[in-house]
């Protein structure tokens, strides 16, 4: 996503000019990898305890972070304190006490933050954008999301930190951040309050026991352990070399176990979300999270007074290893469906052009917007800086406060974002 269309297409407007990570592992890894694959012999590297002598060392003019997710402000701040720009991997931050960190820094320096939504670069969304846009249902009323993660793609947040609420703010931040953002740029509005419900309903080691899956819970992780051979959700990092590099290598300094039982005791995410959102627009939105479905993809409906819009997505699953996926389920089909129906008028199949690229296609049109010296205009309003991140990682945390403690949770509750706005075209 970023490391490689720097060192490659984008090599002569862009130069990498630090690495900073915890383990020396990962960092060797990654110059091993630069060297090997695009003749760059060598690149300043950091440990983390020395991100600040990095900034006054290689004075970059923006800093990339892609950190666990509760420790992106810390990075973001210090980096904007800096004078430097930042690009930061969704979510922007995992509530809204750290977002007031962040909007303050913004504020006190003047530099900007990008929040990578690179699913609005999607070709079928960005089709769905413009039809809305068009006016061809006239104004959106609702709108139903149902997102599907299968037990590949979806179990692998419940191997790693991603599985820690603490950590990751819970697949409702994390993952479902990504689908908000999709629903806010749809119909340029901005959320004003969430109700949500959520459970751990398939993994953790209770779920496992209770249909009889006892023996999935003996053993704390799955590479090097014998007894997890045979496990339909074993992963085995020795078996790729990107996993045993990036992760098994790199146990030794980094303490990070990234192939832990799925079925383990002190699992504390939800692996079953729904949420209701109302709009400042007064749409009303209903979404939902599956992290253990047969198939992958999502649905989503959105109703107008003049028609409505059905898209589907069916993807391939897969992990996320650092800078490139792997792939599961190869003989699987992706594709795509778009209906446009108005009312009292026959639907209409809409073809949508699925590119080859990350993200079905997104991630080298969001590249070039970062890394191009000269990008393309962009007229969808498809950059994200931080109040558009907040306004979708803010319905995340919503709908956690809103689990807890039943009742719905209104957005200015937890952050004062824009009150006058009405429309996310609105913020930065």
């Amino acid at each position: 996503m970023f490391i490689d269309p720097i060192a490659d297409t984008y090599r002569d407007s862009c130069q990498l000019v630090g690495l900073c990570d915890s383990s020396a592992t990962r960092r060797r890894w990654h110059q091993n990898r630069l060297c090997s694959e695009y003749g760059i012999d060598s690149v300043p590297d950091y440990g983390v305890e020395d991100f600040d002598r990095m900034l006054g060392e290689t004075k970059p003019d923006t800093v990339i972070v892609c950190v666990p997710d509760y420790l992106h402000h810390e990075f973001i701040v210090h980096s904007l304190e800096f004078g430097a720009d930042v690009i930061c991997e969704k979510p922007l931050t995992t509530d809204a006490d750290k977002f007031a960190v962040i909007d303050d820094a913004v504020r006190r320096t003047g530099r900007s933050v990008r929040t990578t939504f690179n699913y609005r670069w999607a070709p079928g969304a960005t089709q769905v954008r413009q039809l809305i846009a068009s006016g061809a249902i006239g104004s959106v009323k609702h709108v139903d999301f149902e997102y599907m993660l299968n037990t590949a793609h979806g179990a692998d947040y419940f191997r790693r930190w991603h599985s820690y609420k603490e950590l990751s703010g819970g697949l409702f931040v994390h993952k479902s951040t990504h689908h908000f953002d999709l629903i806010n740029w749809w119909i340029d509005s901005i959320p004003e309050t969430v109700f949500a419900m959520g459970s751990l309903a398939f993994y953790g080691r209770d779920n496992a026991i209770a249909r009889g899956q006892e023996p999935l819970t003996r053993y704390p992780r799955y590479t090097g352990i014998k007894e997890s051979e045979g496990d339909p959700f074993r992963m085995n990092l020795e078996g790729d070399p990107t996993l045993n590099g990036l992760y098994r290598e790199a146990e030794s300094d980094s303490g990070y176990i990234r192939d832990e039982n799925v079925f383990r005791a002190d699992i504390d995410i939800e692996d079953s979300l729904s949420a209701t959102i109302r709009y400042r627009s007064g749409v009303i939105a209903s979404y939902s999270l599956n992290a253990y479905c047969p198939a992958e993809g999502f649905r989503v409906s959105i109703s107008g007074d003049e028609g409505r819009i059905e898209y589907y997505e069916r993807h391939a699953a897969h992990i996320i290893t650092g800078d490139r996926d792997i792939k599961f389920e190869t003989n699987s089909s992706r594709g795509a469906s778009l209906k446009l129906q108005r009312l009292f008028e026959d639907s209409q199949n809409i073809p949508i052009n699925m590119p080859e690229g990350g993200h079905g296609g997104a991630d080298p049109l969001i590249q070039e917007q970062m890394f191009s010296p000269h990008p393309p205009p962009e007229s969808l309003g498809r950059n994200a800086g931080h109040q558009q991140g907040a306004a979708s990682l803010l319905v995340g945390a919503a709908g956690n406060r809103s689990i807890t403690t039943g009742q719905p949770v209104k957005m200015m509750d937890l952050f004062p974002l824009s009150p006058k706005a009405t429309r996310l075209s609105e913020l930065i």
